[in-house]
């Protein structure tokens, strides 16, 4: 019998073979300060980030937060609206539409999202700005951590650390502020007066931004983040990515400026790594596309500064697509690009008008189920319901009810009744009607409760009367 060949690759015996470690220990990247259009743009995305996070908190609209997840009460404020558990489709509608313009943008552009707006790398360069400012630039920092602890390193150690501290706390109370009154957050920080659940996500949360953005870093890009492992196979040959011109940069060497480097035969990457010096997760993007890049444009910065002083053209390092790399033409509007704008248009268009057309009013009709009808005076059919009605709107609202299906359907209780801003009110309600009216034992009719004042709101729901079956 033929038997398969096997070869082993035990570790540690001369077969040649190779272990990796499915992790690699972290090397301590020292991002080097840079200047260029791509660092202003994300400069100021980031920039807007952060004041929109901060601030929108102590926003006020209405007397109240503009902006505040009222988990207790269940109350979701924004501005003019307010949502509750029962528009959940609308939040699950809403990330589905985010989900399908992060996937536009991948494939018109790669990794955007990473690299001007994600969360983890606004606060991870929020924190290398604090640490550049404390322990200086690249080469500083680098002979400071090499040197033995002494007064300096002490004093800059500690002050880099108490301002990442401060940069965390900052962020933890803002964050609380969106799910506790911020207004109200603040003196309770001050007063050390917390509830438990305060106190644990301010403790929480400040841990959390000092560790992965202070110390953790682009481990959390590489190892964590699940985009990162599957945006590649949104991406396309016509994709724009941050590319290195193999054919133009190769061979690499040292030179002199103004020497005919090309008869050396050498190309216009100088090899001065200027490129992996600015890089936030310390890739060398000359070695092609990686999947740890978060294409913030850094050693596009970094790679023309270096070919202006050296007097070449720019974009060595740049946006481009790997057609063009190969020297043919890119096609922007392509199918899959357009079906992922397609999708996104009709998604927002039809949340818009479904958000527009939203009725702040949640309205049920429950049958008293102790007895399907009482005769009333003999000659009076009656039915007890109990309506539900939530006002979710932020402003106190008069409704009054309607119901209609039978002829001759009347309301015995007050039909107009009060809510309160985000009230959830039980009212009962009797409705009565001739027996010789009733054409069924079971005939359906509609409620229907409206604002009385304006601006005019209505809301309908349908339910049964019952009564004795007519004598035929």
């Amino acid at each position: 019998m033929n038997q398969i060949p096997v070869k082993d690759v035990t570790p540690g015996k001369d077969n040649n073979s190779q272990s990796y470690d499915l992790y690699a220990k972290r090397e301590h990247i020292y991002v080097k300060y840079y200047k260029g259009f791509f660092k202003n743009l994300r400069t100021a995305a980031g920039f807007f980030m952060l004041v929109m996070f901060f601030t929108f908190s102590w926003l006020q609209y209405d007397g109240r937060q503009a902006v505040l997840f009222d988990l207790p009460n269940r109350q979701f404020h924004i501005f003019g609206m307010t949502f509750w558990p029962q528009d959940f489709m609308l939040l699950s509608w809403l990330l589905i539409i985010l989900a399908f313009i992060l996937f536009f943008v991948t494939v018109f552009a790669g990794r955007l999202w990473c690299g001007y707006a994600c969360p983890q790398f606004v606060w991870t360069w929020f924190f290398i700005w604090a640490e550049r400012i404390t322990e200086g630039d690249r080469n500083k920092r680098m002979r400071l951590d090499k040197e033995s602890m002494n007064r300096e390193k002490f004093l800059r150690k500690t002050a880099k650390h108490i301002l990442w501290l401060i940069i965390a706390a900052a962020t933890a109370t803002a964050f609380v502020g969106y799910f506790s009154p911020i207004r109200e957050l603040i003196p309770s920080i001050l007063s050390a007066d917390l509830g438990p659940w305060e106190l644990w996500w301010l403790g929480f949360l400040t841990v959390a931004t000092y560790g992965n953005a202070g110390w953790l870093r682009e481990q959390v890009c590489i190892y964590m983040c699940p985009y990162a492992r599957f945006q590649s196979v949104m991406f396309d040959q016509d994709t724009l990515i941050i590319s290195y011109d193999e054919a133009r940069g190769e061979k690499r060497g040292k030179r002199r400026k103004g020497t005919d480097y090309k008869a050396e035969g050498l190309g216009d990457c100088i090899d001065c790594y200027a490129c992996v010096n600015v890089c936030p997760v310390g890739i060398d993007i000359r070695d092609g596309l990686q999947y740890e890049c978060v294409a913030c444009g850094a050693c596009i910065d970094a790679c023309n500064e270096i070919m202006d002083k050296m007097g070449y053209e720019p974009g060595l390092v740049r946006y481009t697509t790997e057609h063009s790399l190969n020297g043919k033409p890119t096609k922007l509007l392509r199918p899959r690009l357009m079906g992922y704008l397609t999708a996104v248009v009709i998604m927002c268009s039809a949340f818009v008008y479904v958000l527009s057309n939203r009725v702040p009013i949640e309205f049920e009709a429950i049958r008293d189920r102790g007895a399907l009808f009482n005769e009333v005076r003999g000659t009076l059919i009656q039915n007890v319901y109990t309506l539900k009605v939530a006002n979710k709107e932020q402003v106190d609202r008069r409704y009054q009810i309607t119901v209609e299906g039978i002829e001759g359907l009347n309301l015995v209780n007050d039909p107009v009744f009060n809510v309160s801003a985000g009230e959830l009110l039980d009212y009962p309600i009797r409705v009565q009607i001739e027996k010789n009216k009733l054409s069924t034992a079971n005939s359906p009719i509609v409620f229907t409760v409206e604002t009385v004042d304006e601006p005019k709101v209505s809301a309908t729901v349908e339910s049964r009367f019952m009564g004795p079956a007519p004598i035929r």
